[in-house]
């Protein structure tokens, strides 16, 4: 039998994490308008004098890739390049940003107000803002929070504004804009807008692209976007988009500056403010337009608790370290440089894996709260079709159970010592009693029915069975939310168990190539880097071993009898996604899918999937999650499972392989092996 050491290479628990420091905790004891007003002198990139957003624009417009793309454009489209020029000024005074210190000053002492009404804490790693403002003097520094809230980038300037670091400028999408005041308050304080899509419009391309590249290389402000491109509904990471990574690495890779220091922003809630209308999108209801009335619509939240949040700023990443040996930058030397150019394979796979490596450093500096843990634990035990709860002293155990695995699997868990776990269990019940109640002694999902009480005199409408499924999947996918906050500490070993489960024989190599397979299925969902098939494998192997969950040799994988319980709450964790996968294969081979568009999916889906669960031919209500839906058909179209045709009027229609989507949905049910020669050309 092999030892334990053939998988200590790479320890994740060993990782040292730095200490939170409460910022709140200053400002409950001193004057915000003090605050708000304090001596605000930041160090800058090598002693830079600050720019004007007016003097920032000129060199925008003065560049000599924006005239050289105006040049193009003129030529193809004939039009004169004045024309042309006028176009590019309204675009840059629409994108550009408009900081004023007065405004962050009015903001500073707003947020104040507002935090401390929210939250109970905001804890700050303090090594990591000492790492941050050394960063600021030697490179331009891009900072990438996780997204997971709207109140995300107004966090982080106003950590940096109360530890005096220089204000990011922040990529912010167009839809902000529509708030009037609001949306000018957060131009003023240093956000600049952007499309959400822009696709084939090189003249917009150029102007954007310019604006970030020139503020990097200058240094004025670190630049701050969001790496998934967009809020994450479901609360786990989404996959990494490349446009503005690539804006930003170009500097360095065209030898213009020396290196850029990326800096991965964990922002970690205890309790999400938009929990309940991410569920709602998630179920295709859709969200409100961003407005300023409909911000001040929503000042009841101002009398919830929300708990704490946990900022963590991770270690700046070198683009140059991460590029040696990587990439060969003389290629650059090539055509003159204000000349766009694609870039080659080379470099668009070296941003691909920087983009994945830089999400899961957000992901291992996430601060777990013990709600996640019940959360899990409650929603298994709903799927198991425990409809009364579980009781307390149960949840107590399994929880004290979870913490302990969590802890051995590297999770970075915010679970107070010196309190006894029935009260640490209690606390997180209390603050999340919207989602989960007590009755004689067992904790339950609020799943009552739908349409709560009526006023004494008024009768309620008939609620239909759909309408009662819907409003219980609202609960379900807010505490689903929670759960896969978890994700990325379980996944590779999820994967693992639920290989062992589907594998005839204990063979090593077997189990590696169903591994291999669901690693594969599930690559639109999760956050598994391209290429790292073995070294998730021997992670995985690695903490299961370790946690007495398995015994490895060079050629079988054997599970411990102590090993059952761990190996099944694994394979309980993957489930869910598995029936996922499996519905919507089912959907495309029982259903007329024939001329079926990608916009008409999701509606068409979810009614059957409706249809499904009414009458109990699927247990999981969070397989309603659009997010879920649409990450099954990516996958069916990258396996080759599904095509796209272009169809009229510009929109593509789905051509089903139906002979490939059956096998999948077999293979995936455990009907079909692994091996199947299916799999094999996958």
């Amino acid at each position: 039998m092999a030892s334990k050491a053939v998988y200590s290479h790479r320890d994740p628990v060993l990782k040292k994490r730095d200490e939170f420091e409460d910022i709140l905790e200053e400002r409950r004891t001193t004057s915000d308008l003090r605050y708000a007003l304090k001596c605000y002198t930041p160090v800058l990139y090598k002693g830079l004098t600050p720019c004007k957003a007016s003097e920032l624009k000129n060199m925008v417009l003065q560049s000599d890739q924006l005239h050289y793309v105006i040049n193009q454009v003129s030529k193809e489209t004939g039009t004169a390049t004045d024309e042309i020029q006028v176009e590019v000024e309204a675009i840059l005074e629409e994108m550009a940003h408009r900081l004023q210190l007065s405004t962050v000053r009015f903001l500073a002492f707003t947020l104040s107000k507002i935090f401390k009404t929210l939250f109970s804490s905001i804890c700050v790693n303090e090594e990591g803002i000492q790492r941050l403002q050394q960063a600021i003097q030697e490179h331009p520094v891009v900072l990438l929070p996780s997204h997971r809230s709207y109140m995300d980038f107004l966090l982080v300037s106003y950590i940096l504004y109360t530890y005096d670091l220089a204000l990011p400028v922040i990529a912010a999408g167009m839809d902000f804009m529509g708030m009037k005041i609001v949306g000018e308050m957060l131009r003023m304080s240093g956000a600049f807008f952007i499309r959400r899509s822009f696709g084939g419009d090189k003249l917009y391309w150029a102007v954007f692209s310019e604006y970030v590249k020139i503020m990097l290389k200058n240094g004025f402000a670190p630049v701050e976007f969001f790496l998934e491109g967009t809020r994450s509904r479901a609360a786990k990471s989404l996959t990494p988009k490349l446009g503005l990574l690539n804006i930003v690495m170009d500097p360095f890779l065209k030898g213009e500056v020396f290196d850029v220091s990326l800096v991965p922003v964990s922002i970690s809630y205890e309790r999400t403010l938009e929990e309940t209308l991410y569920a709602r999108e998630l179920l295709g209801i859709p969200k409100p337009k961003e407005s300023t009335s409909g911000l001040f619509k929503a000042r009841k939240i101002l009398s919830e608790d929300y708990g704490s949040i946990h900022v963590y700023f991770g270690q700046p990443v070198s683009a140059r370290s991460l590029a040696e040996g990587r990439v060969n930058r003389s290629q650059f030397n090539l055509t003159p440089r204000h000349i766009p150019r694609k870039p080659a394979e080379e470099i668009q796979d070296f941003i691909n894996d920087t983009a994945f490596r830089l999400v899961r450093a957000q992901e291992e500096s996430m601060v777990l709260k013990p709600w996640v843990l019940l959360a899990t634990l409650l929603l298994q035990n709903q799927a198991a079709g425990n409809k009364r709860g579980m009781p307390l002293d149960e949840l107590t155990e399994q929880a004290v159970w979870l913490r302990d695995l969590s802890r051995q699997f590297g999770a970075f868990l915010h679970w107070p010592e010196h309190i006894p776990p029935s009260k640490v269990i209690s606390s997180s019940l209390s603050l999340h009693r919207s989602l989960v109640k007590i009755s004689e002694g067992r904790v339950q999902l609020t799943l009552e029915k739908a349409g709560g009480r009526a006023e004494p005199g008024l009768r309620l409408p008939a609620i239909t069975p759909e309408d009662e499924l819907l409003n219980q999947a609202v609960v379900i996918l807010s505490c689903a939310s929670y759960r896969n906050q978890t994700l990325h500490v379980f996944i590779r070993s999820s994967l693992l168990a639920s290989a062992i489960h589907y594998a005839s024989v204990n063979k090593k190599q077997e189990i590696f190539n169903t591994f291999s397979f669901l690693r594969n299925m599930f690559s639109d969902e999760f956050i598994l880097r391209p290429g790292a098939e073995v070294q998730d494998f021997e992670d995985a192997c690695y903490l299961l071993v370790k946690s007495g969950t398995l015994q490895i040799n060079q050629q079988e994988v054997l599970v411990t009898d102590r090993g059952q319980r761990t190996l099944a709450f694994l394979t309980n964790i993957l489930d869910p996604f598995v029936q996922g996968y499996q519905m919507v294969c089912r959907f495309l081979c029982e259903e007329e899918t024939e001329g079926l568009t990608e916009k008409q999916f999701v509606p068409a889906i979810r009614k059957f999937i409706i249809k499904h669960l009414l009458i109990g031919r699927l247990k999981y209500a969070e397989v309603l999650s659009s997010d879920l839906q649409k990450n099954a058909l990516a996958a069916l179209l990258r396996l080759g499972a599904v095509q796209k045709l272009r169809g009229s009027e510009e929109e593509w229609t789905l051509k089903v392989n139906t002979v490939m989507v059956n096998s999948l949905e077999d293979i995936l049910g455990g009907k079909l092996p692994t091996q199947n020669p299916l799999v094999a050309r996958l």
